[in-house]
């Protein structure tokens, strides 16, 4: 559930957004001008706001440029009609999260939505560091000698304008270190953005970190002012950039070393002031040896290097890890926190953590949904790990005669259109229902097994036709 503020002169519109939101859990407040939006954020700021352009007294810009003045990191999204766009164009180069065009689409509005609160959840939310982080909603946890060497790293680095690379694998916590870094730097009140080079389509990212002007392809119908350029200022933090195609890479490097971009189709050269963070998961160093990553790129980016250290190699921080998660899931869940027995302990200290602290923390997570208040026991803890995946050619091939992959190949054959969205509606479909099979049909206990809120929960329900009997709902 997010606190969302609707800034507009329209009663009707008003309304409708409050009545929208609220069915998908929100808690919203709405005001009719942009005086009444600035009081409102003045009184309590919101995660997000949604505000007219155009409205009676002073226009959303001005609205804009004063709840900036009081939170700088607050995510707004300005509603315009199309003869209005460049101001709204004009609220993004000044750092407004995006803008929408009158009539939208509904669940377009949401999806944006949803990604504003989280953006502004990122930049305000502390990241607590060390041993003594436990009480926090999210921390870096450790107190083993590379963590330590961590901790010091991020201190020396924070208050430098030095791009940083962050390195770890899959789940280790590489996004959690570049907010310690953002938030400990002397940029820590203004935003930061985040953009996944693996989330994006190829196709698109290009566009999403350098924008474009109108008729720089097919479908630009105006001008959009990328992350880059709206992050002014601030830091921008490139995770997966091991992934990055080389085309874009060149694009970054121009950035890296001229301080400048260029919008996709356009010729106007846009000084930028922005410190880059970036993680990879990936050997930099074979990837450069074939051909896959920029030399010049990587040099740029390695000025100061943070590693994390798999979870494998730090078992003695599991037991804090551990008291840590339980806490914070309890806490979130409005449960007691039933601990964890000796004999669980051992056998959560000697797992392998192929998936690192994401995989612990949702293990735990697994494991006190079912849990019935005693402390967690081997067996609840080996029922939450769940069958071994298989790695590598192997899964990929489908050896043991793997169902799944065996289904994907039969329908890659066919050839048909649509094929994505159909084999992901399908596995959607089976994935939510044996969640409800395996909570009873409690929809609330489900949402949080499958890590999404209950009203996405319930509309995903609804559009799958899926019918189980709950027994609390």
């Amino acid at each position: 559930m997010a606190q969302i503020l609707i800034v507009d002169d329209d009663h009707q519109l008003r309304q409708s957004f409050e009545r929208l939101l609220a069915a998908e859990g929100h808690d919203v407040r709405a005001a009719s001008s942009g005086e009444a939006g600035i009081a409102a954020v003045r009184q309590a700021v919101p995660d997000a706001v949604v505000m007219d352009v155009r409205m009676s007294g002073i226009s959303g810009l001005e609205a804009y440029a004063a709840m900036r003045e009081i939170e700088p990191r607050l995510p707004v999204i300005i509603m315009t009609a199309y003869g209005t766009t460049d101001i709204a164009i004009e609220a993004t180069k000044m750092g407004a999260y995006d803008y929408i065009l009158k009539p939208f689409d509904i669940p377009e509005i949401l999806k944006l939505l949803d990604k504003a609160v989280a953006a502004g959840r990122s930049m305000r939310s502390r990241v607590a560091v060390g041993v003594d982080a436990e009480a926090a909603a999210e921390a870096i946890i450790g107190q083993s000698p590379a963590m330590q060497e961590l901790y010091k790293a991020i201190g020396r680095a924070a208050p430098t304008d030095a791009t940083v690379l962050v390195r770890g694998e899959s789940g280790a916590g590489k996004e959690l270190v570049a907010r310690a870094v953002y938030q400990h730097s002397l940029r820590a009140d203004k935003p930061f953005l985040v953009i996944n080079c693996v989330a994006i389509p190829e196709t698109l990212l290009e566009s999403e970190l350098f924008g474009y002007e109108k008729g720089a392809f097919t479908g630009a119908a105006g001008r959009k002012v990328g992350k880059i350029e709206q992050a002014n200022h601030g830091t921008v933090f490139l995770d997966e950039i091991g992934d990055m195609p080389m085309a874009i890479q060149a694009k970054l490097l121009r950035l890296l070393q001229e301080k400048n971009v260029e919008r996709l189709g356009g010729r106007q050269v846009i000084p930028v002031d922005v410190r880059i963070i970036a993680a990879t998961n990936r050997d930099l160093e074979a990837a450069v040896r074939q051909g896959q990553f920029r030399e010049d790129l990587y040099y740029r980016l390695k000025v100061v290097t943070l590693t994390l250290p798999p979870l494998r190699e730090r078992p003695g921080d599991i037991p804090l890890l551990v008291r840590y998660f339980l806490s914070r899931h309890a806490r979130e869940m409005g449960q007691s926190n039933p601990g964890v027995s000796e004999e669980a302990m051992a056998k959560l200290i000697a797992h392998d953590w192929p998936g690192n602290v994401r995989e612990l923390g949702n293990a735990l997570k697994k494991a006190l949904i079912f849990s019935r208040g005693a402390p967690l026991s081997p067996d609840e803890v080996r029922k939450a790990l769940g069958a071994p995946l298989r790695q590598g050619a192997e899964a990929a091939a489908g050896e043991d005669g793997d169902p799944i992959a065996e289904t994907i190949r039969r329908e890659l054959a066919s050839g048909r259109d649509g094929l994505f969205e159909e084999l992901m509606d399908r596995f959607g479909h089976m994935v939510i229902r044996l969640a409800l099979e395996a909570t009873g049909g409690n929809r609330s206990q489900a949402a949080r097994l499958l890590g999404l809120s209950r009203p996405t929960l319930i509309a995903k329900i609804e559009k799958y036709g899926l019918r189980i009997e709950s027994r609390i709902s």
